[in-house]
């Protein structure tokens, strides 16, 4: 069982917490305006609800490599990690930072402000094109298939249980699975 969705931050917004176990590679779903603290809200396919807010440091490297317009943003791809170097004033709070893009053909290295008056280079690698979508199975096509058979019912329908189908999928072949049970 894993249980690192029970420590989930009961928040609006994606937290450097949410990247404790290590990077994620998520896909832009839209971007809008938000406050005047956290002006840029960035809807994330793998956190729906939850908005990543990027600092002034990481909005600048997403212009440096997608440009300012951000409606061009959308179907995009960012790898996410949680830097505990990250300062807010004297305390050290850590943060998310951006350590890869897709979009981009070679690495890019913008300086960024560390501290007043200090600038450092901060780098991001090309983020790989995603691999294609597994083809999702037609589990009522193959329930077609089984000829009413009980077990080639039952299997089909822990193979679907097993690969997530939809709701109503699984209520279809358990619906199939008691008929031919009844059957006999």
């Amino acid at each position: 069982m894993d249980i690192s969705k029970t420590t989930a931050p009961d928040s609006t917004q994606v937290n450097a917490e949410d990247f404790l176990s290590g990077s994620r590679i998520v896909t832009i779903t839209g971007v809008r305006s938000g406050t005047a603290e956290q002006p840029v809200n960035i809807d994330l396919a793998e956190f729906p609800g939850r908005a990543y807010r990027p600092g002034k440091s990481m909005r600048r490297i997403l212009i440096a490599a997608w440009g300012a317009e951000a409606s061009v943003y959308v179907g995009r791809r960012l790898e996410l990690y949680n830097d505990p170097n990250i300062t807010f004033g004297r305390d050290r709070t850590g943060g998310i930072r951006i350590s890869a893009m897709s979009h981009i053909d070679k690495p890019l290295t913008v300086p960024l402000t560390v501290t007043r008056g200090r600038r450092a280079p901060f780098k991001v690698e090309p983020l790989p094109d995603a691999p294609a979508p597994k083809p999702q199975r037609d589990w009522l096509a193959e329930l077609a298939e089984t000829g009413g058979d009980v077990d080639l019912i039952l299997s089909l329908g822990r193979a679907a249980r097993a690969a997530g189908a939809t709701p109503d999928v699984i209520a279809k072949l358990t619906d199939a699975y008691n008929d031919a049970k009844n059957a006999f």
